[in-house]
């Protein structure tokens, strides 16, 4: 059986109509998700990706989808589509913001009147403002979503807050991120029955303090926000590489897919926008 050298791990926050940062538009996400089932892609479920970093034979088209915080426009307009195609993702949430209610219209069900979404600016306002539900999910969309089995959720922590920045001494901000984490897995055991070893690092920050306090509380496979860096059996659970998705179609995806994979070019890649990074940061 042939297996993968490297399975790429792409990062999405928001499927909106809405035009803004971290944004991939309807039509855009319907392209890539539909181009990666035509080109006979399976999207991983975070167990399998884990057992391929532990060296299991997987199948070379392989990928692993993944969404962070829990927006309300994952269900309105990205779950039909995984569902649609048979693709399955991995939704990282933020428990502590997950709303009750009942489950809202989403685009697979023809003539719903679907909730108004929001940009990503405006719903950091709505977050801040202490009004979640407009722009995140509720417990019963998480559970329709598992259901159907279009997503598998992990955390994300409890708050999302980055504790690195405020003022605090470094053993009181590593308390917080540790309550902020028995938070998050208990919520999810609640709510959901379970908690998985995976996590992902709100707003992309890690340091090594933090690695070793998340593995303490029970998480093994870490998510980055790191793309320049590559996922291949055998490599480290604690440094997991994610490509972040542009509004772009299924052309643009399966392109940058092959340059985050491949074993010569893939490295290469990473080294010379590594290199620009470091350019641009002396400026």
């Amino acid at each position: 059986m042939k297996t993968a050298y490297c399975v790429p791990v792409l990062m999405y926050h928001h499927v909106s109509p809405v035009v803004g940062s971290l944004t991939t538009s309807p039509e855009n996400f319907e392209s890539q998700i539909a181009g990666l089932a035509r080109h006979g892609y399976r999207g991983l479920t975070a167990g399998e990706f884990a057992d391929f970093l532990a060296g299991k034979p997987t199948p070379p088209r392989s990928v692993l989808i993944t969404f962070d915080d829990g927006y309300l426009d994952n269900w309105v307009y990205a779950h039909p589509v995984l569902q649609k195609y048979s693709m399955h993702a991995v939704l990282f949430l933020i428990t502590g913001l997950i709303g009750e209610g009942p489950a809202r219209a989403h685009a697979g069900q023809q003539g719903a009147a679907l909730p108004s979404v929001s940009c990503h600016l405006q719903a950091k306002a709505l977050l801040a403002a202490g009004n979640p539900d407009p722009v995140m999910l509720r417990w019963s969309e998480v559970l329709a979503m598992q259901e159907t089995g279009s997503f598998e959720f992990h955390s994300h922590t409890h708050t999302h807050h980055r504790w690195d920045l405020t003022g605090d001494s470094r053993e009181v901000c590593l308390q917080h991120l540790k309550q902020d984490l028995t938070d998050s897995r208990a919520t999810l055991q609640r709510r959901l029955g379970a908690v998985s070893e995976h996590f992902c690092w709100p707003q992309g920050y890690f340091a090594q303090d933090y690695v070793a306090l998340a593995q303490a509380s029970g998480f093994k496979y870490l998510y980055t926000t790191v793309a320049h860096g590559q996922n291949l059996a055998g490599a480290s659970p604690a440094h997991i590489f994610r490509v972040a998705v542009r509004n772009r179609g299924d052309a643009w995806l399966r392109t940058r897919m092959w340059f985050a994979t491949h074993s010569i070019v893939g490295p290469l890649y990473n080294k010379w926008k590594l290199w620009k990074r470091t350019l641009r940061a002396k400026a």
